[in-house]
């Protein structure tokens, strides 16, 4: 095939779809209720555009940040495959039921409540296969098959990119709220725009950008290093209207804190500004 034969190939299935494009899609048709006596004031999405920028550990620094502010806190890992929530905090299955049978989250030591695929499982390490729709699934059972109890801000660590879940999560969930993550790579700058395009398609109120392994600082000379070369954050951001929240470092006690099950104890500084961007958009 052609390059002209492939680009009007593509034309066809484009107009093909035609309806079926996420900025026609309607997402007030698809909202899902909690269960009784459940409720959720607020909702807030941390997603990538692609994967393993850290998007997990700014969504559970921003859960560890409320919770800290005395905010009532739960975070609901949407990555079903890769799901690295409950071991950020220290948590361990199983997933006790009640007698409604409906699912009771687990809650680290600070009382931050959380729900993942990895408390189901037998064991932490059993890989999760299962196709896109049944994932889909899950996270919609998520939100209504589990006593949340009374939540003020629930935030959904998103799993990468811009297909199956994340569209069931804007279309199910009444998510108000998003912060994008990335890194310096140019690769993972530009996957950004892609997500920052479906957030808006669905209408949902970005918050702006917080970048990942910004800087590596030399502990023998204090100097801030960039080690996958000059971040292009700024710019990018800027051409959507939007500001570079936080940046967080490469730092090995990082990493050593959230593989103990530490990360409440991790510099609140590091998302505190990022935080702050959403009570003020509450505000306002």
């Amino acid at each position: 095939m052609t390059k002209e034969e492939a680009f009007e190939a593509g034309q066809k299935l484009k107009a093909k779809a035609g309806n079926n494009d996420a900025s026609h899609m309607s997402m007030e048709d698809f909202r899902k209720d909690l269960s009784p006596g459940s409720s959720v004031d607020h909702v807030v999405a941390v997603l990538s555009g692609k994967g393993g920028v850290g998007k997990s550990l700014v969504c559970a620094l921003m859960a560890s940040e409320l919770r800290r502010m005395g905010y009532e806190v739960a975070v609901m890992d949407a990555d079903i495959t890769g799901p690295s929530i409950p071991k950020a905090f220290g948590v361990k299955g199983p997933v006790t039921l009640t007698q409604e049978n409906l699912m009771l989250p687990p809650q680290s030591e600070t009382g931050i409540k959380m729900l993942s695929s990895n408390l189901l499982l037998g064991k932490e390490e059993d890989p999760v296969i299962v196709r896109g729709p049944v994932i889909a699934g899950m996270v919609t059972q998520f939100w209504t098959d589990t006593d949340w109890g009374h939540v003020d801000y629930m935030l959904i660590d998103m799993p990468p990119g811009t297909g199956d879940v994340p569209l069931t999560v804007f279309q199910s969930l009444p998510a108000e709220y998003a912060v994008m993550v990335t890194s310096p790579q140019e690769l993972a700058a530009m996957v950004v725009k892609k997500a920052v395009n479906m957030a808006n398609k669905m209408d949902i109120d970005l918050l702006g950008v917080v970048e990942n392994m910004s800087y590596y600082v030399c502990p023998d000379c204090g100097k801030q290093h960039q080690v996958f070369g000059p971040s292009h954050i700024e710019e990018i951001s800027a051409g959507y209207g939007l500001s570079v929240l936080s940046r967080i470092p490469i730092d090995p006690e990082i990493s050593k804190m959230v593989d103990n099950g530490n990360v409440y104890d991790i510099d609140p500084g590091y998302i505190r500004d990022t935080v702050k961007a959403l009570l003020d958009a509450e505000k306002s």
